[in-house]
């Protein structure tokens, strides 16, 4: 029999084993310009035993296979590059239990966070990691994803607290528990955290839950300068502030939001914040970001405690990528997502501006700049060579920036394939230790394959 009987016979279920191109096609590619391939067959696991099945079978034929969410990875981290099975995981997407006085909740790995959110509301409670795109928990967990609130609540790495992982060759091992910390061992929760589907399949996640504060706003701040932007975000976090969110969204980013959105936001480099805790806090904290941004030449200062127009501003903030696709149809964007100590930020950011102006590219800035994290999404066609080789030019300019500053190639994203060639130049030395952690989850290397390593 072939891959697709096999598969098929194992599962039993033709709705959840196919090799429909338009299924294909859609396990093709990510969010990015990273070149498409098409597995093979796609399955839709409903349980961990199930997962067990189809890794047991490819490991025993030396079948690549690759995990897949909600598709909305930035580094090719779910194309399949080597064919074989993509395992897409969305229909294991049930909230398994929500502990509220424990503060934790355990889901299968295609719950989305929004999902998990709308159930955690009524116990006054929610899930923080926030990457903007409605993507699994899974998917998050996989590529150790942050997001706008980082800067206060950790990245996703610091809200697992145990998973259940199908390895390679189909054993179902589990990691971590209930407990807010631990000492028991080595911690193999936060190394399968960010490990990008090549060690195992995540089945079951147990994850941290937060409080809803009893009092949020949201402040936008408009400066004349990017430079101007980005001195008055680490002036408020050296004050002790502590916002909730700190991002920093450049004059063209404003300018493909307005169109997009609908909105009449100023076009100037801009400031979105959120304080939150409680009123008095929030009052206090509110006088002192003022304080500080005029400080550093605000032209403008809008507050806003509403929920729903609150809401409608961090929309537009959260849809400013896909702003900047609509701005340029028929471009491709590369996204990059460097992150440099936080004294580093201000000029970090300064020189990627006056990089991307050299070379007289369309490119956005912006970013999580409450923990040094910032993204330049540069538009171009990838089907004209001499523009794709500039484009990766200033991509590896922006990068090199940030190592030789003592930062790293990756906030957020992780390495999938984009990244892979500055991996080794931020961690060479440890490279042979991170192979021989893959070898030992997964020696016939059927784990994601051309992912992570070169």
């Amino acid at each position: 029999m072939g891959l697709y009987e096999d598969l098929l016979e194992r599962i039993g279920d033709r709705e959840r084993v196919t090799v429909n191109e338009t299924v294909l096609e859609q396990h093709s590619k990510g969010m990015a310009y990273h070149e498409p391939r098409k597995p093979d067959v796609v399955v839709f696991p409903k349980t961990a035993a199930e997962v067990s099945a189809v890794l047991s079978y490819a490991n025993e034929r030396r079948v690549p296979v690759t995990p897949f969410g909600a598709g909305s990875s930035l580094e090719g981290h779910v194309i399949p590059v080597k064919g074989g099975i993509t395992l897409n995981l969305t229909m294991m997407n049930n909230i398994i239990d929500i502990r509220p006085d424990d503060f934790l909740a355990i889901v299968e790995p295609g719950v989305t966070r929004m999902q998990l959110n709308q159930a955690l509301k009524k116990h006054g409670l929610f899930f923080p990691v926030d990457p903007g795109a409605d993507a699994t928990i899974g998917g998050m967990a996989s590529t150790n994803a942050s997001g706008t609130n980082s800067v206060k609540y950790g990245v996703m790495r610091d809200q697992v607290l145990g998973l259940e992982v199908v390895l390679a060759d189909g054993k179902i091992v589990h990691t971590g528990g209930m407990a807010v910390k631990s000492s028991a061992g080595y911690d193999l929760t936060g190394l399968f955290v960010g490990s990008e589907g090549t060690l195992g399949v995540f089945t079951k996640i147990i994850v941290r839950l937060q409080g809803i504060p009893e009092a949020t706003n949201a402040i936008k701040v408009s400066f004349s300068t990017l430079a101007e932007a980005a001195q008055a975000a680490a002036s408020i976090l050296k004050a002790g502030v502590s916002p909730g969110k700190i991002e920093l969204v450049d004059e063209q980013t404003i300018q493909a939001v307005n169109q997009y959105k609908q909105t009449d936001y100023p076009a100037a480099p801009t400031l979105f914040i959120e304080l939150s805790g409680s009123a008095s806090s929030v009052k206090d904290g509110t006088e002192l970001v003022k304080e500080l941004c005029v400080a550093e030449n605000a032209v403008s200062f809008e507050m806003e405690e509403d929920s729903v127009a609150r809401a409608k501003l961090w929309e537009a903030r959260h849809h400013a990528a896909f702003a900047i696709q609509a701005a340029y149809p028929g471009k491709a964007m590369l996204s990059t997502d460097v992150c440099v100590p936080i004294s580093k930020m201000p000029k970090a950011i300064a020189e990627t501006r006056k990089l991307v102006d050299e070379y007289g590219m369309t490119a956005a800035i912006l970013g999580h700049v409450g923990d040094g994290n910032y993204h330049t999404i540069l538009a171009f066609d990838p089907a004209d060579k001499e523009e794709v080789k500039r484009v990766e030019e200033v991509n590896a300019r922006i990068v090199r920036y940030a190592l030789s500053h003592g930062g790293t190639c990756t906030g957020e994203h992780g390495i999938g394939i984009g990244k892979r060639h500055f991996l080794y130049e931020e961690h060479r030395d440890s490279i042979p230790l991170m192979k021989g952690i893959k070898q030992l989850f997964d020696p016939n290397g059927i784990m994601n394959p051309g992912k992570i390593f070169l």
